[in-house]
């Protein structure tokens, strides 16, 4: 019997836009230290996703989506919006801000003109400096609830870290793919 744990680009599966993904978060509060781990692994997942890449490969355009480096920078500009987010919950707030779903900010960042290390160094600051938030925390805030504005649906702290973790594991595996074009 034989098994395949990779399928060639040419057969690749569609994958379900991030817009059109529902999300379901059953695990229990006390999962919290293994979602906080998984988020806090994000800079090396993406370093290791770039490495050996020439800067001409992590910016050239292989379709109308973003480039390899524009999703990594895409992934850097979303940090404010987390940090944002974790202000709203530890204020206690019933709705946590909105994203802008136009992501202005990634077009208009010019992320290509920038230099790669540049780009993963300022993600893993902003990503260690929010770890460094959550590890600060009770393990009682990680149950805090507030509603997500764009999927109208409650979350807890934890799932918010985790709906994170989504996200960033979406745009990784977007990179894996542009890779192999």
């Amino acid at each position: 019997m034989v098994f395949h744990d990779t399928i060639a680009p040419e057969v690749a599966m569609p994958r379900l836009p991030w817009f059109e993904r529902r999300f379901v978060f059953p695990h229990p509060v006390d999962r919290y230290p293994e979602v906080v781990t998984r988020f806090r692994g994000l800079p090396a997942r993406a370093e290791e996703a770039v490495r050996g890449q020439s800067s001409a490969e992590l910016t050239r355009k292989r379709d109308a989506g973003w480039t390899i480096q524009e999703n990594i920078g895409h992934l850097l500009d979303l940090e404010t919006l987390f940090d944002g987010r974790l202000d709203d919950f530890q204020a206690g707030r019933t709705m946590l801000r909105a994203a802008d779903l136009s992501n202005r900010a990634t077009a208009e960042a010019g992320h290509n003109a920038s230099e790669i290390g540049r780009l993963l160094g300022s993600l893993r600051r902003a990503r260690q400096a929010q770890a460094a938030r959550l590890d600060a925390l009770a393990p009682a805030e990680f149950a805090r609830v507030s509603t997500h504005p764009r999927l109208n649906i409650p979350m807890r702290l934890v799932d918010a870290v985790e709906f994170v973790c989504e996200h960033d594991d979406y745009h990784l595996t977007r990179i894996h793919e542009l890779t192999r074009m």
